[in-house]
Order: C-alpha cells, then sequence, then structure tokens
C-alpha cells in the first residue's frame, strides 16, 4: 500500500469504519480498520441487535487476525441510554420506552434491525446492559443522547449513566 501523504504518526490505528453488516464488518478487518458499530445494522439472522452485533465483532476480529496490520484493532457499539432518575427524566421519557428491537425494510432490498433504547430505572438498565452480549464484546460503548434537550439536560443524563449504571456494571 502506499503511505498516505501528508504523513500522519499512528493514523492507521485512528481510522475506524462503520460496518452494517458482516461482510463490511470483515471488510474492515481484512483492510486494517477498526470496527463501529452503530444501533442499525442488515438483519441477517432475525435475532436482537446485541446478538447480531457480536457475531459481527467475532467475524472482523477473525478477519484482523489473519492480516499483519501491526496493531490490535478496537471496536465499538452505540447505545441510547436514558436513565430515569428524576422527574424530568419521567416528564421526557416515560412512556417513550423502546424496550424491543425493531425489524424493518430501509429499501426494497434490505432488512434491517434497529437496536432498542434503554430506558428505564437504574437497576432495570444494569440488568439488560449486563444481557447485552456486544456491550460486553466491544472495546468502547458510544452512548447517543438526546441533543435537542442541550447541554445541561444531556451532562445530567451522561453523569446518570456514570453513577448508577457505569459503576454497578464495574465499567472504566
Amino acid at each position: 500500500m502506499l503511505r498516505i501523504e501528508p504523513y500522519s504518526e499512528g493514523l492507521r490505528q485512528r481510522i475506524w469504519w462503520g460496518a452494517g453488516s458482516d461482510a463490511t464488518a470483515e471488510w474492515a478487518g481484512r483492510m486494517g480498520m477498526n470496527l463501529m458499530s452503530s444501533t442499525l445494522k442488515d438483519d441477517e439472522s432475525g435475532e436482537p441487535l446485541h446478538v447480531q452485533q457480536t457475531r459481527q465483532i467475532q467475524k472482523f476480529r477473525q478477519e484482523f487476525a489473519q492480516h499483519h496490520h501491526g496493531f490490535e484493532p478496537r471496536v465499538s457499539v452505540s447505545r441510547s441510554i436514558i436513565p430515569i432518575v428524576n422527574d424530568q427524566d419521567r416528564a421526557y421519557f416515560l412512556g417513550q420506552r423502546d424496550s424491543e428491537d425493531k425489524f424493518g425494510m430501509i429499501d426494497e432490498k434490505t432488512r434491517a434491525v434497529f437496536g432498542r433504547s434503554y430506558t428505564a430505572e437504574p437497576d432495570q438498565l444494569v440488568t439488560a446492559l449486563a444481557e447485552d452480549t456486544a456491550v460486553a464484546e466491544a472495546d468502547t460503548l458510544l452512548v447517543t443522547v438526546p441533543n435537542q434537550l442541550g447541554v445541561e439536560y444531556n451532562a445530567h443524563v451522561l453523569e446518570s449513566i456514570m453513577e448508577h449504571v457505569a459503576k454497578p456494571l464495574g465499567w472504566k
């Protein structure tokens, strides 16, 4: 491969590929990129998102290991997590809980699975996230936040996740 110019030391280790299918995850492994898997991917088995993502991550790592890229790859998954810890959280999110993955067509040929939102009281979130095999398999968890509610509210959401969810799960 030709060197990318201008040269940036360590650039290869900082490139991430957002894979929407097992095949594109394997391609990213062949090319020597890190893997991002979001809350939407091609439905390749009818199973819940986290099960399909776990398989996707494993296929990526197997493919990456067959090549000599010179570094250990990283994997991230995304989740929407809203701990309900006060009346404001209840007002915004009570009754809007998508506790199940959704399946549907994103175009005429592609069936997809869209991951559930983790919106509940902290003890319920801890239980549900502990059962999410893709979160356990990944190196990094990217948390999506409701940015339309502003910086102050999102700081509250992130603090609530750190205090009431991450600590009990032993996340660092």
